[in-house]
């Protein structure tokens, strides 16, 4: 299974990082622009198409289906999806307890409980995300002079129903923006800056330290953050082949073990300036990381061709062997260096390791959830 992508600008910059396509596309209005300028189009149009319809129909405030229509309609249709499930079940929850409590007692206190109870049920149901729109219904119920409460609220939750029926529509016909293929792009750039996160680190390995280090270890955290995000929404979509949810639960997991993993290696290099040590380890050392700066750049392609079982992997693992025979064979050499660097450069090959095998598991383990041949997914190729 794979994810049919659109060709996005997003996606045509990401291939030409691969060195898949020429990167001609430096304006002004590059894809973050032109996405902003279409959903803000797009929030238009459901929210004059709501206001319409609900005059069409009868609905006297029909300006609150807009006002819906403006607040769900968010930036792909995962997002979209979540925040009218959160801001319909607000409304429902608010308009059936403002109805109860505006038949028992007065003005403020049956209000005050209304509050309480409405917002207390939202938080013990664990819809964090439909408190305020709760509150807001149980004040207007209760609040606004009409001809019965009963009505109002009805016309709220249809007014409010109206609104988010179209904001859906107008998000999933109108030139559709599905989190999974933005989430999708997102964690190949991640894998990529990870990659460079990764040789900056190994710069600092008895030399100076790059410039770019905490620059480089920034843009990896905010990657990963807008990532998590992304996978909220891409789970609330419903469609996508099979596979494809499990494939991008499983990415997310190893991105955001992946950063640890480095961050250690990080710790692991400094001080090292001056270690003559690890110079015995090469070449395997080095070959083991130069290999892993690749593996990073495989992983990415994998990633944004949604194939895991696509030729050109380095075999990590013999790498792996290859420098463990290497450590054995020098071993005995360790008497003529001091105990802090060897034990930083046991430490860094320790990490080296790990980080190595944590790519081959994440292309490994992804290639089995979103399905495909048991022998392309779990061998390595020369």
């Amino acid at each position: 299974m794979r994810l049919r992508p659109s060709k996005t600008l997003s996606q045509l910059e990401l291939a030409a990082k691969l060195n898949m396509v020429k990167n001609a596309h430096s304006n002004f209005l590059f894809w973050e622009h032109r996405h902003l300028i279409v959903n803000a189009i797009k929030t238009g149009i459901a929210a004059a198409l709501s206001w319409w319809i609900s005059g069409r129909i009868g609905m006297p405030d029909g300006y609150w289906a807009s006002i819906s229509s403006v607040i769900v309609l968010q930036s792909n249709v995962g997002s979209t999806i979540s925040a009218s499930r959160n801001r319909f079940i607000g409304t429902a929850i608010g308009a059936v307890v403002g109805i109860l409590f505006s038949t028992f007692g007065v003005l403020p206190w049956n209000y005050i409980l209304a509050i309480t109870v409405s917002l207390s049920l939202c938080g013990l149901l664990g819809l964090a995300n439909s408190l305020r729109i709760s509150g807001v219904t149980v004040s207007i119920v209760m609040l606004v002079e009409s001809a019965g409460h009963i009505h109002l609220a009805w016309m709220r939750v249809s007014e409010v129903f109206l609104g988010i029926v179209t904001a859906l529509a107008i998000s999933t016909l109108i030139l559709p923006d599905r989190a999974r293929l933005r989430l999708r792009d997102g964690l190949a750039q991640q894998f990529l800056v990870e990659g460079a996160y990764f040789e900056a680190i190994l710069e600092g390995f008895g030399g100076v330290p790059a410039k770019n280090l905490a620059t480089l270890r920034m843009d990896v955290s905010v990657l990963l953050k807008n990532n998590n995000l992304l996978l909220l929404a891409a789970r609330s979509e419903p469609s996508g082949g099979a596979g494809w949810r499990e494939g991008l639960s499983m990415l997310s997991q190893f991105g955001r073990s992946i950063p640890e993993a480095l961050r250690a290696l990080e710790f692991a290099v400094q001080g090292s300036h001056e270690d003559r040590y690890a110079s015995q380890l090469d070449p395997e050392l080095g070959k083991l990381a130069l290999h892993i700066r690749g593996g990073f750049h495989h992983v990415a392609r994998c990633i944004h061709e949604w194939r895991f079982n696509a030729p050109g992997e380095i075999n990590l693992e013999q790498d792996i062997l290859d420098l463990e025979a290497r450590m054995d064979l020098v071993g005995h050499t360790g008497i003529g260096f001091s105990q802090a660097e060897i034990l930083r450069a046991y430490a860094v090959q320790l990490h080296l390791k790990q980080v190595a095998r944590m790519l081959r598991a994440t292309r490994v383990e992804t290639g089995r959830a979103v399905g495909g041949p048991e022998n392309d997914i779990t061998s390595d190729s020369e």
